[in-house]
């Protein structure tokens, strides 16, 4: 896709648009990185530093709580110093927690470097998808919006592939690889090259034109529209100061209704961050290689499994970027709703039916046998393919762009705020859920499923070809 784009709704310059998105989009690989970087580290960590379950639990899902931070207060600065700037400070923030949690000497500085590395991730998630919206034509912005869940799950693939290969090279995880560092270590240390690219990269893309307009900067707003639309620009000038109120900062009043209480509208925005995180996607890719041991495969071939999941990850989501403008947001969020009811009704099944035996330290974990072991491998990359094909992007795309311009800052980061509570909360709470039975812990994500399905169908608007100035 390169040159001029002609539609019967806009024109614009392809090539600079998708430049202008991968640009932005790379906080979403730091962003899926991180989070998964720690899934072949779990266990070898969990050895090195004596840690249980619960304290093993926080260290995994301490990084969500800097996210939630993160998410939270980066629209707010967003509006206050632009996205550009949110977008170096949280490369810095990236690459000093790679560097800190390589020399992490124990779990309660672990955790301090992963919440440093949470305000990053946090930071990035909200200032990708509003970017990305704020530079994009309608009629292509749902497949501009996916890149940033592209970018995601491609940051997922190479931090699981990233951990197989260290594995591999120094022969097991714990084992030491080069200057004395164990292979775990080096795994969070691998952050750092695409840490630094993005801030580079970051410095290289302009200001969004909505964030210039409520600067007074309409001159520059408008040399950066001129680079990405070929037609319409002084109209598109005009309907964002229409919808900015000049001088004004958004606050949290604005998000209230005239009798008290939330927007309707962000409160759909949490329910969909919240559904996105308590179907238990994030299980899969925190603890999945953790997941695969216990019920008898090896190391080697547990990481191996996570890689391939990864890979079923983002052909999905190249799925959804093709889709997501044709068929629309709702109808691929209620395909995916459906999709992964069933696939967790059978993981739940699965494992209600798998018998416990004791493992080397005397627990009890359940083993899969005969079909039992290929039917849950089938079934957990078959949720992965519904959920990246559906609730993965399309969730990203409905936040960046369902908000209209007065609240887009301070809504998206309440929303994505509210994601990083549910993922701390699933995240943290699965080692227990796991103790009481993986059914136990499928079960519920299966329950979510099903209640994120009559959500959609009840409540979620479509967006598809609107401007954002007409939300």
């Amino acid at each position: 896709m390169s040159g001029t784009v002609h539609t019967h709704e806009q024109g614009f310059h392809a090539a600079r648009v998708i430049q202008l998105a991968v640009a932005a989009a790379l906080g979403g690989f730091l962003f899926g990185f991180d989070t998964a970087v720690i899934n072949g580290a779990v266990t070898p960590m969990q050895a090195e530093f004596g840690m249980g379950p619960g304290i093993t639990g926080f260290v995994v899902s301490s990084a969500l709580l800097g996210c939630m931070a993160g998410a939270y207060f980066a629209g707010r600065l967003a509006d206050r110093i632009g996205r550009v700037r949110v977008m170096v400070i949280a490369s810095g923030l990236f690459t000093l927690s790679a560097i800190g949690s390589t020399f992490a000497i124990g779990p309660g500085d672990m955790i301090a470097w992963r919440v440093i590395g949470g305000l990053g991730v946090g930071a990035a998630s909200v200032i990708a998808p509003a970017y990305i919206a704020e530079i994009s034509p309608a009629h292509v912005r749902g497949r501009l919006g996916s890149l940033q869940q592209l970018a995601i799950v491609t940051g997922i693939f190479v931090a699981l592939l990233s951990d197989y290969a260290i594995a591999a090279a120094a022969g097991g995880a714990s084992n030491e690889l080069w200057f004395g560092l164990a292979a775990w270590r080096w795994m969070f240390f691998a952050e750092v090259v695409p840490a630094v690219v993005y801030g580079a990269l970051a410095l290289t893309i302009p200001e969004s034109p909505r964030f210039l307009v409520h600067q007074g900067r309409e001159e520059e707003a408008r040399t950066v529209l001129s680079s990405v639309l070929t037609e319409g620009v002084e109209t598109r000038i005009a309907e964002i100061r229409r919808t900015i109120i000049r001088d004004r900062a958004t606050s949290l009043r604005d998000l209230l209704k005239p009798t008290g209480g939330l927007l309707p509208i962000v409160w759909i925005g949490i329910a969909l961050s919240v559904f996105q995180q308590f179907v238990g996607i994030n299980v899969i890719f925190y603890y999945s290689s953790t997941l695969w041991q216990a019920v008898g495969f090896s190391e080697e071939d547990a990481l191996q499994q996570t890689v391939i999941t990864s890979i079923t990850n983002i052909v999905v989501t190249v799925v959804a970027i093709l889709l997501i403008d044709k068929i629309g947001r709702r109808r691929l969020l209620t395909i995916g709703s459906a999709g992964m009811f069933v696939a967790l009704g059978v993981m739940t099944v699965v494992f209600s039916q798998a018998p416990l035996v004791a493992n080397a330290e005397g627990e009890l974990e359940p083993v899969l046998q005969g079909a039992a072991g290929p039917i849950a491998l089938v079934a957990a990359n078959l949720f992965v393919v519904f959920f990246g094909m559906s609730w993965g992007p399309a969730v990203w795309v409905l936040l960046g762009e369902m908000f209209n311009n007065k609240i887009r800052g301070t809504a998206l980061g309440i929303a994505a705020a509210a994601q990083w509570l549910a993922n701390f909360a699933i995240s943290s709470s699965f080692p227990t859920m796991a103790d009481v039975g993986l059914w136990f812990a499928y079960g519920f994500y299966t329950l979510a499923a099903l209640a994120s399905l009559f959500f959609v169908l009840r409540f979620v608007p479509e967006t598809r070809n609107k401007e954002l100035e007409d939300m």
